[in-house]
């Protein structure tokens, strides 16, 4: 899967003193008493992050585990920057196809409009308004039939500054029409629109932006992806916004605000520059307001701003400043729901190595052990492997598995197999072949028929 550009998102480029002169975990989707918004359930930690990557490849780095354990370890946004309409409906059925197997929400943001960020630090998108409603379509085929959570353009509505009045209107027929794309895509979609944040557009204002883009058809906006305001103040704003929402007759909008910059000071916009950031609320549909569907990190910490480096850019200067002194994640029981079942992903998921834990003990000596997780459809599956190291560190390994009669292999990720039916080999790529004692990594493969049983045979090299 295509990792995302260095210019994909843009931050608040415009100053707060600018902005502020300017006019212009199973998976479900239900009321809960404990959530207090509509959405129930646990999001879904991407293992292929940057951050998760860098972690894995990086353990001796003296800051490695502060990262690891206190953003690591979160379930972040996954952005969709590139235009690829040829392949946006694979890469997205992919990373949903993960997400469901895992019983988890997953959140994505879109980042496509034509004329992204005026021409800033994320400069990009569609080359015009066609080809966007097409990549849209597209995108929206990816997205299966679970509950999926939608950032729908980060500052397409709260930026403004340079279109004309007819671009201004064609953006906000082309985000009503994406927004009712998605949802006809998948119902289950819960689809947020650009609210900016406190401290740039007045409430009323978003609202009068959020009606324009047709807020009526989405389940509410966001806001704080481009700014660390606190939580508190961006809760009070998104409560005005809902206000003024339900004066003009859209009622039943919430809100959902990005926390993964907030739990320090705020000021210059621009947090490449600044020591003073930390992480805030952990990501969490448990929000205990009525107008807060979550807390979500859409940002991802330690990914650049534009200034000092590479917008976009993964940075672990940036990722230990936001972490280091930030308080210890909560600790939540796994999901203990029976997992769905789910429409097959159509394309491979990402090539890149996980460090999901393993689901059951290690062996207790030297060697392997591999543990499969099965999705099963009517007609296929996707099997999730788990392998880990003994005692002592492993520098390769080969797990056999075998299939069912009229059982077969049709995509592999993470691993290279020999055979496509009866018994077949699974080897490691050249990343994750090296795993230290009682530590574990991942693969996994698409099936035809019934999948394999729970277990495997590992033999390391």
């Amino acid at each position: 899967m295509a990792i995302l550009s260095s210019l994909r998102r843009r931050s608040a480029a415009v100053s707060v003193a600018a902005v502020a002169g300017a006019t212009a975990v199973g998976v479900c989707l239900a009321v809960s008493s404990a959530s207090a918004g509509t959405l129930s359930g646990s999001l879904y930690r991407d293992p292929s992050s940057a951050v998760v990557r860098w972690v894995a490849a990086n353990p001796g780095d003296s800051r490695t585990a502060v990262i690891r354990d206190k953003i690591a370890s979160q379930p972040q946004a996954r952005w969709f920057a590139n235009f690829n309409p040829s392949t946006v409906q694979s890469e997205v059925s992919g990373f949903i196809g993960a997400a469901n197997a895992a019983q988890q929400i997953p959140v994505l943001a879109v980042y496509e409009i034509t004329n992204r960020d005026c021409g800033g630090a994320s400069a990009g998108g569609a080359p015009d308004l066609n080809q966007y409603q097409t990549w849209v379509s597209n995108f929206a085929r990816g997205l299966g039939n679970q509950t999926v959570i939608i950032i729908l353009e980060t500052d397409s509505l709260a930026l403004l500054t340079c279109l004309s009045t007819g671009e201004i209107n064609a953006r906000n027929q082309a985000i009503s029409t994406a927004t009712q794309t998605i949802k006809s895509g998948n119902p289950n979609a819960k689809v947020y629109l650009d609210g900016g944040h406190s401290t740039w557009n007045s409430a009323g204002e978003t609202a009068n932006r959020l009606r324009a883009a047709g807020v009526q058809y989405a389940d509410g906006f966001f806001t704080n992806v481009s700014n660390y305001n606190s939580t508190s103040n961006e809760a009070n704003f998104g409560r005005s916004v809902i206000s003024a929402l339900n004066g003009m007759g859209i009622s039943g909008k919430r809100q959902v605000i990005d926390t993964s910059r907030n739990g320090g000071a705020s000021g210059d916009w621009c947090g490449d520059d600044n020591t003073d950031r930390r992480i805030g609320q952990y990501p969490t549909t448990n929000t205990g307001d009525s107008n807060i569907d979550a807390y979500l990190w859409v940002k991802p910490p330690g990914e650049a701003d534009g200034c000092r480096f590479t917008a976009g850019s993964f940075q672990p200067e940036l990722a230990f400043s936001l972490a280091n002194g930030a308080p210890n994640p909560p600790t939540t029981a796994p999901p203990t729901t029976p997992p769905p079942t789910t429409t097959p992903p159509t394309t491979t998921p990402p090539t890149t190595p996980p460090t999901t834990p393993p689901n059951s003990s290690p062996p207790a000596g030297d060697g392997c052990y591999a543990s499969i997780a099965i999705n099963q459809w009517a007609g296929g599956f996707t099997a999730s492997v788990t392998v880990t190291a003994g005692m002592s560190e492993i520098n390769g390994w080969t797990v056999t598995v075998v299939l069912p009669g009229g059982a077969g292999v049709s995509g592999t990720w993470n691993a290279q197999a020999s055979g496509t039916s009866g018994t077949v080999e699974f080897t490691n790529v050249s990343y994750n072949g090296r795993v230290a004692g009682r530590q574990s990594t991942n693969f996994g493969f698409q099936g035809t028929g019934t999948g394999p049983g729970v277990q495997a045979d590992c033999v390391p090299a």
